[in-house]
């Protein structure tokens, strides 16, 4: 199975883009995607938060367009805990990661703003939202937070093992 991409949609710090770099490594990620960052890119201040891992570990691939930057993705994720009103399903970690593996194919996991999330556009490009238990009072994650638990996520899930219904597979 290959390994996510993770996509920051139109991230606006340059720090918060080499904090997400930093985990993703941590994880065994290094499919980093921005979709119109910003502050434009390279940008120094990824570099210094980033602890090395950008460009050696994480490889880094700037769009301008959501629909080019997961366009080799057969899956699509959007991270998101607010309501969107869409009918799309919303998945935990270990879910998300069952998804793709019965996809077997490359997916995408959309990383909204910081200031605003995940545009509605972006989160209808999404096959499912990829969403945690945080309080509703207070549902709102630093962008490098989110990508944390995502890898988190997606690493805890794949260390425990095929779910049932793929360990035949």
């Amino acid at each position: 199975m290959t390994a996510p991409a993770f996509i920051l949609v139109a991230p606006q710090m340059g720090e918060n883009i080499g904090a997400a770099a930093r985990v993703m490594a941590n994880f065994g990620l290094d499919d980093l995607r921005l979709v119109s960052p910003r502050d434009g890119w390279p940008n120094p201040a990824a570099d210094t938060m980033s602890a090395g891992a950008l460009p050696d570990v994480v490889k880094v691939q700037v769009f301008e367009r959501v629909e080019d930057a997961i366009a080799d993705c057969g899956i699509v994720l959007a991270t998101t805990a607010r309501p969107r009103g869409m009918e799309k399903p919303v998945l935990g970690a270990g879910e998300a990661v069952g998804r793709i593996r019965a996809t077997q194919a490359r997916a995408g996991i959309l990383f909204g703003a910081e200031r605003a999330g995940l545009p509605n556009e972006a989160v209808a490009l999404s096959d499912a939202i990829l969403s945690f238990p945080v309080a509703r009072s207070f549902a709102s994650l630093n962008l490098a937070q989110a990508v944390a638990l995502v890898a988190h996520g997606y690493a805890e899930a794949l260390a425990s093992g095929p779910p049932a219904a793929f360990a035949d597979a």
